[in-house]
């Protein structure tokens, strides 16, 4: 993969205008107490050009003359240089459970070898890249592993692993025939796994979603608790298992019960996002769809 650095012998006149800068104050990290710079996008100038929404609930962007392909998630994630600690930006301040902190520093190096398997080669320190920012994902979705569930881990490595699914995505299209198509396969099944545990944790009083202040899934906008359960009937829907034909309808038909009542609920509240229910509806269409022709719950709302 190519790589600017700085001091190569790109001219004045061939450099793209700056996507993001660092911030004049560093991150401290919670692990190993050594500080780092926080790398910022930009915001304005033309740097995102908003683009459709996919039924996933993920905004694309499209690329300006001025700056080229920008991947706004990339940023959302930090990641210790030195000990690999990776989290959302928030929790280097707000984690502070030494038992939590205690595990991810003990884990440092099987972390650093599980990433480099995947993606070696990858940077912490300069400008970061598409390449960049997908290894420091994949370092979150490992650090939260060790997270205590005081801090909602299964739900914020849901997201992550739906983002990793997209952003592998992206690598695909910029350098294919490199797999990165099937790594974002194993990253939307390991969504699946998470969303729906976020799910069965909350509901059986075992992790509260409480600390979660915005669910996404991308940046642009949180369709809280209601795009939890659209996406795990979605995700279940495409990527669930399909070996055992009984329970796949089975779980495809409670999905469709649940996201009958987000529609029951949207329909008589202003507050409901209207993109949301707008692929609800869509996807409620499809899994009846299946279910008729599996002549299996068909008569049933």
């Amino acid at each position: 993969m190519i790589r600017r650095t700085p001091g190569s012998n790109e001219s004045d006149s061939e450099k793209k205008p700056a996507i993001t800068y660092w911030a004049k104050e560093q991150v401290r990290c919670p692990v190993c107490k050594k500080p780092f710079n926080q790398e910022v996008m930009h915001k304005g100038g033309g740097r995102m050009i908003a683009g459709n929404l996919t039924e996933e609930l993920h905004r694309n962007f499209e690329p300006s003359k001025r700056f080229g392909r920008v991947y706004p998630l990339i940023y959302d994630i930090g990641c210790c240089p030195k000990c690999h600690t990776a989290f959302f930006w928030k929790d280097f301040v707000d984690i502070k459970d030494a038992d939590s902190l205690a595990r991810i520093e003990e884990d440092e190096e099987h972390r650093k070898q599980e990433v480099e398997t995947i993606f070696p080669y990858y940077n912490l320190r300069d400008v970061r890249s598409l390449y960049d920012g997908i290894a420091m994902y994949y370092l979150a979705l490992l650090c939260y592993e060790k997270v205590d569930i005081a801090y909602a881990p299964t739900f914020k490595r849901a997201m992550i692993s739906i983002r990793l699914a997209w952003l592998c995505k992206d690598l695909d299209k910029a350098c294919p025939d490199h797999n990165y198509d099937y790594i974002s396969q194993v990253f939307y099944r390991k969504a699946l796994f998470f969303y729906q545990q976020t799910l069965i944790n909350e509901t059986g009083r075992i992790e509260s979603i409480e600390p979660i202040q915005n669910f996404g899934p991308d940046m642009d906008k949180n369709y809280g608790y209601d795009g939890v359960i659209y996406l795990c009937g979605l995700l279940e829907y495409r990527y669930g298992q399909r070996q055992d034909g009984e329970l796949r309808l089975k779980k495809l038909d409670e999905y469709k019960r649940a996201i009958a009542r987000i529609f029951g609920l949207g329909k008589s509240s202003k507050a409901k996002p209207g993109p949301l229910l707008d692929t609800a509806k869509d996807l409620y269409d499809k899994i009846s769809a299946e279910l008729t022709s599996s002549n299996v719950f068909s008569d049933q709302g």
